[in-house]
């Protein structure tokens, strides 16, 4: 299966039907980290404590972003402490791509960064325009994954000349 989706069903689709549904693992790329709230029962939360109860489930969180996210992310990551232990992070100035892969059965790739006017459950006026496609189908998840992964594990360090603003791998 392989679906072009835009603006408000890449957060049904993908924020909402399928991160919290992880068994195993959850990998996210975005250029941009800001706060973002989504859909829980009845009420809003950030989107971070989707994250800590996946961590707390056992599921393996790893996030790659460009840059350092703000105060109201960083305060709202502190309430969450499941999160500083089972959260892997790391910074990389030219992580650009917005992909999630979920339990390597799934995954999203588009222009949507991890933000409220990205991903998020904002109302349509003050959504970003956004689009990209998701699938299941094991080669396009294949190719997303090894893009992660080549950045993730470092495979472009020692080329990269930004190394100073990175996270250490």
């Amino acid at each position: 299966m392989l679906e072009f989706i835009t603006d408000t069903r890449i957060y049904e689709q993908v924020i909402q039907a399928r991160v919290p549904r992880a068994k195993s693992f959850v990998w996210i790329g975005t250029a941009d980290l800001k706060d973002l709230h989504v859909t829980k029962g009845r009420r809003m939360v950030p989107f971070l404590e989707i994250l800590s109860d996946l961590v707390e489930q056992g599921v393996e969180i790893r996030l790659l972003h460009a840059k350092e996210p703000g105060p109201i992310f960083q305060r709202d990551f502190d309430r969450y402490p499941a999160l500083l232990q089972g959260l892997e992070r790391i910074v990389c100035p030219r992580v650009h791509f917005k992909s999630v892969v979920v339990d390597g059965e799934f995954a999203y790739s588009g222009s949507a960064n991890l933000t409220g006017a990205g991903m998020g459950a904002k109302s349509s006026a003050r959504r970003n325009f956004e689009s990209g496609f998701i699938t299941t189908d094991q080669q396009f998840i294949a190719a997303i994954s090894a893009q992660f992964d080549s950045v993730w594990t470092g495979t472009h360090c020692k080329k990269c000349r930004r190394k100073q603003y990175c996270s250490e791998h």
